[in-house]
């Protein structure tokens, strides 16, 4: 099994990352409606617990969120309306071929495939879903900063449970191992993102008729600075068929 379907699926992946900040992911996307209109069809790929899609609903978007995650789905499911569609899907296959005005992938949830034909492939099957003309909102880690300040370990303690996280650098990806012990039992997970920056997002747009047309290193859209940004989020837009 691939070991994004594995951790994401597991509870211990929602325990570790429950103290994520909501109030800075709303303040995030209050900035990015901007890129919206209120009529646009919202897609939100690898939408994890829905908090986004919840929330851009709550503003009065139309909103859709898939996951690979069944557990994380579930728990979408369990905190929004029914005026909410969220399904389990894999962001490698298309949604709804030319449906959505806008596409987010937000909170690094891209390059967490092995080979660089992988990623392209999947770039432009989430270019399907799109409408002509239509807007891909990716929001990534400033990999250059990662590297240059990599934290190689840490501990945390949440939920009774201590995970204990190392890090390194290996052949292009940004490993985190998570260990921890649960009612006796251990376990071991082990995050793989590929260190993607800028010049190889904008090759991937490229290849799938997405064209940059902004870039931010915040979530507070200040200007992207490749050293010292923690974010790298990007806004890229469909090209017309002609």
């Amino acid at each position: 099994m691939e070991w994004f379907a594995d951790w994401f699926n597991s509870k211990y992946y929602h325990i570790l990352y429950q103290k994520r900040d909501d109030k800075e992911a709303e303040q995030f996307l209050s900035i990015l409606k901007k890129f919206f209109k209120k009529e646009d069809q919202i897609l939100d790929i690898a939408c994890g617990s829905g908090r986004h899609t919840i929330y851009l609903n709550n503003l009065g978007y139309n909103t859709t969120g898939i996951d690979l995650s069944e557990k994380s789905i579930t728990l979408a499911k369990q905190k929004s309306n029914n005026k909410i569609k969220f399904d389990v899907w894999d962001m490698r296959k298309v949604y709804k071929k030319e449906h959505f005005d806008v596409v987010l992938n937000l909170f690094t949830s891209f390059g967490y495939l092995d080979s660089e034909k992988e990623n392209f492939e999947t770039i432009k099957t989430i270019s399907k879903n799109l409408k002509n003309e239509g807007i891909l909102i990716i929001d990534f880690f400033n990999s250059k900063k990662i590297i240059s300040n990599l934290v190689e370990s840490e501990q945390k303690t949440l939920s009774g449970i201590t995970f204990k996280i190392n890090r390194k650098i290996e052949e292009g990806f940004i490993l985190k191992n998570i260990q921890f012990t649960d009612s006796g039992k251990k376990f071991q997970f082990t995050e793989k993102v590929k260190a993607l920056k800028l010049s190889d997002f904008i090759k991937l747009l490229n290849f799938a008729q997405l064209e940059v047309t902004n870039i931010f290193g915040d979530y507070k859209l200040n200007e992207y600075e490749p050293v010292d940004s923690d974010r790298l989020i990007i806004v890229a837009k469909k090209w017309k068929s002609l």
